[in-house]
């Protein structure tokens, strides 16, 4: 066989395995990926709340169907590690970064393997010197207040009962006691998934785990005495839900030490992970290295944000109110502009912005904030994906000033303005109370927020 045979050959064999794999691409963009009847509570995956997480179904689908054990998949912007988690639990090399503090910890304690023994020893070691420390009483109220600056002082008074700061500052003393930093960091995801919570919780929230907190307008505490009411809720039919019944950290972090010790890994991975912080606009990664890419940008100006709820719990280890914001406004989708280098858009995005722009000119730049970031992702992605392969992208839109995103047709042709090739991009119907979508505290069917999330788009973007 001549040396041209037998490129040629080579040639059709790609050109085949390529086609392939497109068709199978399609297809899976085509089927159903609503998974509204399918339960998402197995492995890790319940070990935290988390805001807009997608169903571990979503990227099972895809990695089970688009790569082969051992292959390498990426989540640039991993969020609490879904997609991370079932690339391991499916004997995929997976790949998280992420630039978000809690995101990190969580996904590191998800996806480590751990001696129950050594857990149930380090508990029982918290809770005594946490029932120790709250012998102090107030003195222990005074030295919290100590070493905390102004706005995290008030941020903190604001949002919890003396007893319960009391209990959680207790928590998580003792917690930071703790040498060992995997078992500690463990506990670290524990303390924050009672304050993090989709119902009940610590605080004075009333939804924390959806982003957009509200305080409670009658509150009681966990001995059930009244502790603050506002009057003019007391004849609102919906009373019930501005009501809360604050809860004792103790008890809940009891409750929840011994329901996540059934979640972890006992035995060595075979695949550990690789999670690392990482901004996804400039990867730690060579060119053609991975073989799937799953993942969810967050939404455009901050529709859903993430260091509203997560502040929470990080004040609670040595961060600030002042660098948890400067942390937030490095997010993509952040609303902060100045000193931004804004990249040139594609036409119907530049519309988008321009439409906008009439309405609000401060928004316009935010929106145009969000699709620079975007296209440099992508360029990204094209650049550390193997050829012949995709990334997946689920996305929703925002609406900013009475203009939607019109995020997936946005990024659909950013990506193909790149070099990209998309073969379809899916519907996704929201669940909204398992995607865990901001709270709407007044049924209102015109409401901005249900217009804007009740859907999702799964994008293919498949290098050629």
């Amino acid at each position: 066989m001549t040396l041209s045979a037998i490129k040629d050959n080579k040639y059709n064999e790609t050109s085949n395995l390529s086609g392939n794999y497109l068709k199978k691409l399609k297809k899976l963009l085509e089927s159903e990926l609503d998974f509204h009847n399918f339960s998402s509570n197995y492995g890790a995956h319940n070990f935290h709340s988390f805001p807009a997480k997608f169903p571990p179904q979503l990227p099972k689908k895809f990695i089970e169907e688009l790569t082969e054990i051992n292959e390498v998949v990426l989540d640039p912007m991993a969020g609490s590690g879904t997609t991370v988690l079932e690339a391991m639990i499916n004997n995929r090399t997976a790949i998280g970064f992420d630039i978000d503090p809690l995101s990190l910890m969580i996904m590191e304690v998800k996806t480590s393997n751990y001696s129950k023994k050594e857990l149930v020893d380090s508990f029982n070691e918290i809770i005594s010197k946490s029932t120790s420390l709250l012998m102090k009483g107030q003195d222990l109220y005074k030295e919290l207040f100590y070493k905390l600056d102004t706005k995290t002082e008030d941020f903190i008074k604001y949002w919890f009962l003396e007893s319960t700061t009391k209990e959680l500052f207790a928590l998580s003393k003792s917690i930071l006691t703790i040498k060992n930093e995997k078992i500690r960091r463990f506990f670290k995801v524990i303390f924050s998934s009672i304050i993090i919570t989709k119902s009940g919780g610590v605080s004075l929230a009333l939804d924390l785990a959806h982003t957009r907190p509200h305080r409670a307008k009658k509150v009681f505490d966990f001995n059930s005495d009244l502790v603050f009411d506002f009057g003019k809720y007391k004849e609102n039919p919906r009373h019930h839900i501005l009501s809360k019944k604050i809860k004792s950290p103790l008890n809940e972090f009891r409750k929840k030490f011994f329901q996540n010790i059934q979640l972890i890994f006992t035995e060595n991975m075979k695949n550990k992970p690789r999670i690392e912080y990482a901004d996804s606009q400039n990867l730690p990664l060579s060119e053609n290295v991975i073989d799937l890419i799953v993942t969810s940008p967050p939404y455009a100006s901050n529709a859903i944000d993430y260091m509203r709820a997560h502040k929470f719990s990080l004040l609670w280890f040595d961060y600030t109110v002042d660098n948890l914001k400067d942390q937030r406004a490095k997010y993509i989708g952040s609303d902060s502009t100045s000193n931004f280098l804004f990249e040139k858009m594609p036409p119907f995005t530049e519309d988008i912005i321009q439409n906008l722009y009439e309405k609000n000119p401060k928004k316009s730049l935010v929106l145009h904030r969000y699709y620079s970031e975007m296209k440099r992702v992508l360029k990204e992605f094209l650049r550390v994906l193997k050829p012949n392969k995709a990334a997946i992208v689920v996305v929703g839109n925002s609406t900013l000033s009475g203009v939607k995103s019109e995020t997936h047709l946005c990024l659909k042709e950013i990506g193909e303005e790149i070099g990209f090739q998309i073969p379809g991009i899916a519907i996704r119907k929201l669940d909204r109370n398992r995607r865990m979508m901001p709270a709407v505290l007044q049924k209102n069917n015109s409401s901005q927020i249900l217009q804007r999330m009740n859907e999702e788009y799964v994008i293919g973007f498949y290098k050629h």
